[in-house]
């Protein structure tokens, strides 16, 4: 397994030892042990799995504190444009967002820690995607913030005709105005 630490802190990809020949292949998704080694010590609790097909749009998604989620995150099947965006006041990268691919090729996992919004776009015909988080959903602390805010720039890889955005997540607010109750610990 190879653990690639990011420029914005925290962020990691994992890339886990994967075994494969002639019937297929096979890989450990999560090892408690092995992950703790590489600094990844989270209890998670919950895993989730969700399905889209091509053009969706999910998130900006997060929870405030103390309810914040650090996430594991994997495609199962088809591919991704996965984004994580720094909203812990005081960050050297406060404000900041890091995008990744992820495929049912590549298998790579990323991990975000508590303090980051998440969101990923569906490149592939469809999707089935996989995330472990380290706490339960909680209705009452749920925010977000607005997928094409000019602020964070983020390019979605789906022409924004083609985007599909959930009515929720259509009218959150931008980077700017959404709460946030986080604080950078180096």
């Amino acid at each position: 397994m190879e653990v690639i630490k990011l420029d914005i802190p925290g962020l990691l990809i994992v890339k886990p030892d994967v075994f494969e020949d002639q019937r297929g292949f096979f890989y450990e998704t999560y090892n408690q042990e092995r992950y703790r080694k590489y600094g990844i010590d989270v209890d998670f609790i919950q895993d989730n799995l969700s399905r889209s097909s091509y053009g969706v749009i999910r998130g900006l998604h997060y929870q405030l504190a103390p309810y914040s989620q650090a996430k594991l995150v994997q495609v199962i099947k088809g591919k991704v444009l996965d984004v994580a965006v720094d909203l812990r006041k005081k960050s050297p990268t406060f404000g900041q967002h890091y995008a990744i691919e992820l495929s049912e090729e590549n298998k790579i996992q990323f991990y975000i820690p508590e303090g980051f919004a998440h969101g990923f776009s569906v490149l592939s015909d469809d999707v089935l995607f996989s995330y472990k988080c380290s706490s339960l959903y909680n209705k009452s602390s749920e925010r977000g913030i607005s997928y094409n805010d000019p602020q964070l720039g983020i390019d979605w890889k789906i022409p924004e005709e083609e985007a599909l955005v959930s009515h929720k997540d259509s009218i959150l607010p931008s980077f700017k105005e959404a709460e946030k109750n986080f604080l950078f610990a180096e």
